[in-house]
């Protein structure tokens, strides 16, 4: 047994152990049956991280998993640079959050199936971040895509949890359906879905087309935009988006682990795994490119305005995958990659450090009916500072060194596409600074807002702010050291120098695709730029809501019409309504009232139900229980017999 079978499996003993027998062994051992386990993963993942990265690439074979025909598909743990990566952000993250976990849900009557649902989840994103072929892919794939279902719907007595959880899983079918058609595809085009046929065979397919109701495709473009669109629905992207604010109904680990540092970055990582296929099909990245942009700016528009602290972090981290996803477009893949690895760190701590804060205000999650934090809970209102300045790509915070080479690599692209990013990229940076900072001083500094009554737990809410327990605290600060110097450390690895002996061949980049390289020879005033951004948006936050609170409101005033605009986040979910939601039901009422109702009910078995009745009503109408009606029937019956008698004589 290899270091790698335990990184891959220790959640998955927690899980079941968890899961099976939580209840016979009670709360406090299941909840040490996936802690300990995932803590031991995520040291065995830095671990693995140093082997890999000394050692080369690792191989390992679990067994044959379909052998139907020329359809093969193993089942092997393919461990490279970029999956070492993935499993110390994963298996880090999740350990994290699991100590976290036991803290925040100490309240909670189902712990052990909490616990088993957080491993199970982790499991999940390890099969998916280590196939070696695109079949295991979708098993991990779908994997998160039901944990995330059953994580986001944990409280399930809360209909907007279900509502949450149903819209998760139905979004993310869209893309799915699409990344399906991709695997398919790619079989059909090569024969195979193991990756290393697949990418050695991809040159082959160059300028080749594919015919499909009377239209000609590329082969390359055409797969290449059917993946994507599977890390389009897994990773929030535009138009798949609307399902991770409204994830924000599960327990605040939940947001913490898969909706800021694994389950939505798999997208990333499919597109950085594929990259030997997208680099042969510029179309597609372009698609990326633009995408990932446009998501950017529109998510941190949206954020400006959001309430729920959970909401504002749950934007943040939507428009900061249109950032990775940008890059990734600009054949950047590093950068993007970078980007994920930092970024889990200080979003997490973020997500964390806001459920500090609920735990805090006792469940109370509206940033307007808070205020005045800073003095009452020190540790967490310096732990958000670190985070937020991470967030906002500030000097030396890991998110300054990996948010910065993103957009130096896209104005080094010297593409449109990459104009187009550089743009957006930079004023989403002046955003996101503001809105970080918005949620800063709306929390923890000005008058202190009082609740009233009761909260949604039963507390009475008329109480003193208080610091969270330890067991909280410290994942607060593993995540916050990974939000300090993830970033310094890594950089020269990942991004810098030693970039291709770092990566080797983990990922493609053709020669032809420059913005990496060009990303280092950028004028001084390109690299200055984010750190102005930066500055400004605190700046204006700080403007707005210390020197002259109340200004926010007023500008919601004066512009009515643009604030409902962002409020009610680009009337994306009223369109969906209008287009699919209302249409689809109005069809489904007529088919079940008309179709199934009238039609095949009306003239198949209620019909034939309700002539039985009816002639079963007039039979019974023959019964009357007068012993003269039964005679004069009996009589009647006999002459009806004679005649019939004499009647068949005479003929004869």
């Amino acid at each position: 047994m290899t270091i790698f079978h335990l990184i891959v499996f220790l959640p998955l003993l927690g899980a079941i152990v968890a899961g099976l027998f939580g209840r016979a062994i009670g709360d406090r051992a299941a909840m040490a049956a996936t802690c300990v386990p995932m803590v031991i993963a995520a040291v065995l993942s830095w671990v693995g991280f140093y082997l890999i990265v000394h050692g080369g690439p690792v191989l390992v074979p679990l067994f044959t998993w379909i052998d139907s025909g020329s359809f093969e598909v193993s089942w092997a743990l393919k461990v490279d640079q970029l999956t070492a990566v993935m499993l110390v952000v994963v298996n880090t993250v999740s350990a994290v959050v699991h100590v976290y976990s036991i803290g925040y849900m100490a309240e909670d009557p189902h712990k052990p199936r909490f616990f088993a649902y957080l491993s199970l989840f982790t499991f999940a994103m390890l099969m998916l971040v280590t196939s070696d072929n695109f079949v295991q892919l979708y098993f991990g794939w779908e994997g998160v895509g039901l944990c995330s279902y059953l994580l986001i719907g944990f409280w399930y007595e809360r209909p907007s949890a279900n509502a949450a959880a149903i819209k998760a899983f139905v979004v993310n079918r869209v893309g799915d359906f699409g990344f399906a058609l991709g695997i398919m595809g790619i079989f059909l085009v090569f024969g195979s879905v193991s990756f290393d046929t697949v990418f050695q065979a991809a040159p082959t397919q160059v300028g080749k087309t594919i015919h499909f109701l009377g239209y000609d495709f590329d082969v390359l473009t055409t797969l290449c935009l059917l993946l994507f669109l599977g890390a389009m629905g897994k990773s929030a992207q535009l138009g798949l988006h609307t399902w991770l604010p409204d994830a924000m109904e599960g327990p605040t680990p939940v947001s913490a682990l898969i909706h800021a540092a694994t389950m939505v970055t798999a997208g990333v990582f499919m597109v950085a795994r594929c990259s030997p296929l997208f680099e042969y099909a510029p179309t597609a990245l372009a698609v990326v490119g633009v995408v990932g942009a446009s998501t950017a700016i529109f998510a941190a528009t949206v954020g400006l305005v959001q309430n729920d602290i959970k909401r504002v972090i749950a934007y943040s981290t939507c428009s900061q995958l249109g950032y990775m996803f940008f890059a990734a477009g600009m054949s950047a893949y590093p950068a993007a990659i970078f980007h994920l690895f930092t970024h889990a760190f200080f979003k997490a701590l973020l997500f964390l450090g806001a459920g500090s804060v609920i735990h805090a205000m006792h469940h109370e999650q509206d940033m307007r009916n808070m205020g005045g934090l800073a003095k009452h809970i020190k540790i967490t209102y310096v732990l958000m500072w670190i985070g937020s300045l991470a967030l906002a790509g500030l000097p030396f915070f890991s998110g300054y060194f990996s948010k910065d080479m993103i957009l130096e690599a896209a104005f080094g692209a010297h593409s449109t596409v990459g104009g187009y990013a550089f743009v957006l990229g930079m004023l989403a940076a002046v955003l996101t600074a503001f809105y970080s900072w918005r949620l800063l001083f709306m929390t923890f500094h000005g008058p202190r807002h009082e609740a009233h009554g009761h909260d949604a737990h039963g507390h009475d809410a008329h109480h003193e702010p208080h610091e969270s327990p330890q067991v909280m605290l410290i994942p607060l600060y593993v995540l916050a050291l990974g939000a300090l110097f993830a970033g310094v450390v890594f950089a020269p690895m990942m991004i810098g120098e030693h970039m291709h002996e770092f990566w080797g061949k983990s990922i493609l980049i053709l020669e032809n695709h420059t913005a990496m390289e060009a990303a280092h020879h950028v004028p001084l005033w390109v690299k200055l730029l984010p750190i102005g951004a930066g500055l400004l948006g605190i700046f204006v936050a700080f403007q707005m809501y210390i020197r002259k609170p109340g200004s926010g409101a007023a500008l919601a005033k004066v512009n009515p019409g643009l604030y409902q605009f962002l409020l009610h986040k680009w009337y994306f979910d009223e369109l969906y309504d209008l287009i699919f939601v209302r249409p689809a039901k109005w069809l489904g009422y007529k088919l079940w009232k008309e179709g199934d109702g009238r039609v095949i009910d009306g003239m198949g078995p209620d019909n034939i139900a309700l002539r039985v009745a009816q002639l079963a009503k007039r039979a019974a109408g023959l019964q009357s229980g007068y012993l003269f009606h039964y005679a004069f029937a009996m009589l009647a019956g006999v002459a009806i017999l004679v005649t019939y008698y004499f009647t068949t004589m005479m003929g004869h």
